[in-house]
């Protein structure tokens, strides 16, 4: 009998003891903060991977190719990432890139020679500055800690690749506003079509650059 109350009283403790571990896992539920921004980045990793190889192929500017290799490397590495986060905290996410991106990736499949690098850049700047205020909006309202924790990762790879985006528009005449806040072109050639991607929350994505703030049509989605 005495054993009977002993096993009792242990189960009893051992249930007790994992109330607090059975509630830890419910509060660390993702969102659907969590959810979307998981779907939104590992989408914008799909679409920059074939992008980032179409320009390795098709841009005649090197500095182009060079990027496109690098966004192939960079954003498979940033990928590899967010499946793993997105395994842990049992989210499913899509197998293609959205709509969007594969409407301006059909786009850029149509153009050629310097046509072809100048909307590249354009494209890659607008869909590169949504992304960074997507993973920015999960640093700032996500609830699940692991999908916080990627999307700091996230940040700094997505700003590097805006800088450089900047740079080559600059070079290749894509618009940028001038120091005076009127959009312009600078550098050689003449400015990129101003695309055909959605626009952002205020019609136009803007982040800082060098000398100022670089616009770029809306983004290719995300």
């Amino acid at each position: 009998m005495r054993g009977v109350r002993r096993l009792g009283l242990a189960v009893l403790m051992a249930t007790v003891g994992l109330a607090p571990a059975t509630a830890a896992h419910a509060a660390s539920k993702p969102s659907s903060q969590d959810r979307q921004f998981l779907t939104q980045i590992h989408q914008v990793n799909l679409s920059e991977i074939s992008d980032g190889k179409m320009a390795q192929q098709k841009a005649v500017n090197q500095q182009v190719k060079d990027l496109g290799a690098r966004f192939v490397t960079e954003h498979t590495n940033l990928d590899k990432k967010v499946k793993d986060t997105a395994s842990s905290v049992n989210v499913k996410l899509p197998d293609s890139p959205n709509a969007e991106q594969k409407r301006v990736e059909n786009e850029l499949k149509g153009l050629s020679g310097n046509e072809f690098d100048q909307r590249w850049v354009a494209a890659e700047l607008a869909g590169h500055l949504q992304a960074i205020q997507q993973t920015q909006t999960e640093v700032d309202q996500g609830s699940e800690a692991s999908v916080k924790e990627l999307a700091r990762e996230a940040l700094p790879v997505l700003e590097s690749h805006r800088d450089a985006l900047l740079e080559l528009a600059r070079q290749l005449g894509v618009q940028v506003p001038s120091p005076s806040g009127t959009a312009g072109p600078t550098g050689t050639g003449s400015p990129a079509p101003t695309g055909t991607g959605s626009p952002g929350p205020t019609g136009t994505e803007t982040a800082p650059g060098p000398t100022g703030t670089a616009t770029a049509p809306g983004p290719p989605g995300s």
